[in-house]
């Protein structure tokens, strides 16, 4: 089994830069995750592939701006109780879910009940991004936020850092803009239409990634946060 297409993607791909930086972080990450791993958030599991666990449990919400049809999901969440007994996982992954929880403070108090003492949750989050799975789409969350939130809810902060830098963060955001207004003309086009669009998005691409290697490198605007933090066990 291998890395989901749409998240292990091209130069061309409309993600490029945030789903290329995800990959490489959760793949960095995925050996200090071990024993039965609950995937929060696991829609299509894009990334199973990367672990090696005794056992994978991929869990969602049921109302998400988004058809769950296609998903590899073996559980739904009711937004209240994560429904498996304390300290039932020895890690968890979350990649991309926390902006779509509006008290996420109890969230958090429920991924720290069915995690096991000193078991791992390996996080991601978007700092720079659109409004998406609308009206789902509740927050914005800097390194700073992160940390004292985590810290609060019974979790040590192991390791912590930033996918993208600013450049490639602005590439990607131009990408998007051009997508908003240029697809619904494009698509009318048929083949020559989506054709013209991979290449313009190639080019774009191509042109941040040229960029981002001759320009001074730079992180107070990112993409995504990357944490891997720990459970507090009982002292």
């Amino acid at each position: 089994m291998s890395t989901a297409k749409d998240f292990n993607p091209t130069i061309s791909h409309r993600f490029y830069f945030m789903r290329k930086g995800l990959l490489s972080s959760i793949k960095k990450n995925a050996f200090s995750l071990n024993g039965k791993l609950l995937d929060f958030g696991c829609g299509s599991k894009p990334y199973q592939s990367l672990f090696t666990v005794e056992e994978y449990i991929g869990l969602d919400y049921e109302k998400t701006g988004h058809d769950h049809r296609n998903e590899q999901i073996d559980v739904f969440y009711d937004g209240k109780t994560i429904p498996f007994p304390d300290q039932y996982f020895d890690s968890i992954l979350c990649s991309e879910v926390l902006e779509h929880l509006f008290d996420l403070n109890a969230v958090l108090s429920e991924m720290n009940r069915v995690l096991k003492d000193k078991g791992k949750l390996l996080v991601t989050c978007p700092f720079v991004w659109t409004e998406h799975e609308v009206p789902y789409d509740f927050a914005r969350y800097t390194q700073f936020a992160l940390k004292d939130i985590f810290e609060k809810a019974g979790f040590r902060i192991l390791e912590y850092s930033k996918q993208g830098n600013f450049v490639e963060a602005i590439t990607q955001l131009r990408v998007l803009y051009f997508l908003e207004w240029a697809e619904p003309i494009l698509s009318k086009l048929s083949f020559p239409g989506r054709w013209l669009q991979q290449t313009i998005i190639f080019l774009m691409n191509g042109w941040g990634v040229l960029k981002s290697k001759i320009l001074p490198v730079k992180y107070d605007l990112y993409l995504s946060n990357v944490l891997l933090v720990e459970k507090v066990g009982n002292q």
